[in-house]
């Protein structure tokens, strides 16, 4: 018999601990200590192939690193060109992959989408929380006809799985959710931190030793983070975070983490009745169809990975009634709008501080990226004063905190995505000249150095 202890887990990060503690010293979180039965397993065969595997396993020998043969990674390329461009060019065999989001927000979707739309490639999809008929319905809903080799088993024991994962042989896996799960050489509950890195320890084993690409769906806690240890998201090969709000149609695929490929990129999708639909050219939904001008709204160049994007950026300056004004903004930092403002008021003289100021970000999407600093600066400007600013023309660049207009990264690909999409001109840092052949853009570019010149070129 494998000799039984019980051990104290942290359930925020997963610490482990002889003993109760009030605080977790890895964490520094108060009271987070559950305890929990641990059996610890002998070393020995795979779970997954206990008949095929001999029991005789030889030592792996240290190489130099000049005679180490490299072979360039075979790539799965599935029919959903953003989750290709996600993953870095597809899907790579042997690779284990964390997808986590908001309850509802699409994840079951995407990987069921995956798994019907795949030609000639046999996936097993493992669903814990939803039966066969549930699943069957949303799969209807999705492809009238799946002309895929999707297979549906609902099992939470990993002991089962892998005895139908050897039957089936499929080419892909699909776990719905790694919460769910449960093995038999732990005692504990399904979901707790000891089970949870026990499941993915066994699923990654499986991935590497057979070469097969295994997809994690995962919980998140309230404050955003995928649910767990946070070990599991050092475990795995790519960690992919699916946000969005539910009063919004569109939905962003984020990589987090990829070992094969950029970890800046995403995806975008929009939630339909039958499913999600990529989204080619993001800067077209992201703006608005109008016609005239309006005051407070400009249009600013961004880069979400490598993916140039044109975002709307609405500001509202109005007097404040209440003793204190309000600041708040949707989908940008709110120290940072206060540093904007602390610009405009110091540096150019705006008296903002009786004002109150909201910034809104359209389309529901959340952005990083300083070089909207100038665009955000000139919306407020245009609202405070109840000027409107051309909807022909678009900025790009970093405002510092002395008033100079700073340069960014990328800039020939903003400048041709807004040249593509129509803009007559753009306003970029004069800094950002250098090495940057004008003559090939038909856009108007007009380079500026300090605010003051953006808004005398804007406002007179």
């Amino acid at each position: 018999m494998a000799k039984v202890k019980s051990s104290y887990f942290c359930q925020s990060c997963g610490y482990e601990s002889p003993k109760w503690l009030g605080k977790c010293p890895s964490c520094q979180q108060w009271n987070t200590f559950v305890e929990e039965v641990v059996e610890k397993k002998s070393a020995g065969i795979p779970d997954w192939r206990n008949t095929t595997h001999s029991t005789v396993s030889r030592a792996n020998q240290p190489h130099k690193i000049q005679e180490i043969a490299y072979t360039e990674e075979h790539r799965l390329i599935t029919p959903d060109k953003e989750l290709n461009r996600v993953l870095g060019g597809g899907i790579v065999g042997g690779s284990l992959v964390l997808i986590g989001g908001e309850p509802g927000i699409g994840k079951s979707t995407l990987m069921l989408q995956l798994a019907l739309t795949l030609p000639n490639i046999k996936v097993l999809y493992v669903s814990g929380e939803e039966s066969e008929q549930q699943i069957k319905l949303r799969a209807e809903r999705i492809l009238n006809n799946p002309f895929s080799d999707c297979y549906i088993l609902t099992e939470t024991s990993t002991q089962n799985i892998f005895k139908q994962i050897e039957i089936l042989e499929p080419n892909i896996v699909v776990i719905d959710s790694i919460q769910t799960l449960h093995s038999a050489h732990m005692e504990s509950t399904p979901g707790s931190v000891s089970q949870v890195r026990e499941c993915t320890a066994e699923l990654l084993r499986f991935a590497k030793e057979s070469n097969t690409p295994v997809f994690l769906i995962g919980h998140i806690t309230k404050d955003g983070m995928i649910a767990g240890p946070k070990i599991l998201e050092h475990m795995v090969d790519t960690v992919l975070q699916f946000e969005g709000d539910r009063h919004h149609v569109y939905r962003i695929l984020r990589a987090i983490k990829n070992r094969f490929g950029s970890a800046a990129e995403l995806g975008i999708y929009e939630m339909q009745g039958s499913g999600l639909r990529e989204v080619s050219n993001p800067s077209e939904i992201l703006l608005s169809l109008r016609e005239e001008a309006l005051s407070g709204v400009t249009v600013s160049a961004t880069m979400e990975g490598m993916r140039p994007m044109l975002i709307e950026t609405q500001a509202l300056v109005s007097n404040s009634p209440y003793g204190t004004p309000q600041r708040s903004s949707t989908g940008f930092d709110t120290k940072r709008m206060n540093m904007l403002l602390a610009v405009l008021e110091k540096r150019c003289g705006f008296k903002l501080g009786a004002k109150d100021v909201f910034l809104n970000i359209a389309g529901g999407i959340k952005i990083e990226d300083p070089s909207i600093d100038l665009g955000l600066i000139a919306a407020i400007i245009s609202s405070h004063e109840d000027i409107p600013i051309s909807h022909k023309i678009c900025f790009a660049a970093e405002v510092g905190l002395s008033g100079e207009i700073r340069a960014v990264t990328r800039i020939e690909q903003r400048i041709a995505e807004a040249e593509k999409l129509g803009f007559e001109q753009i306003f970029i840092s004069k800094y950002n000249k250098k090495g940057l052949d004008l003559s090939k853009y038909k856009i108007g570019i007009q380079t500026v150095a300090k605010v003051e010149e953006v808004f005398e070129l804007l406002f007179g």
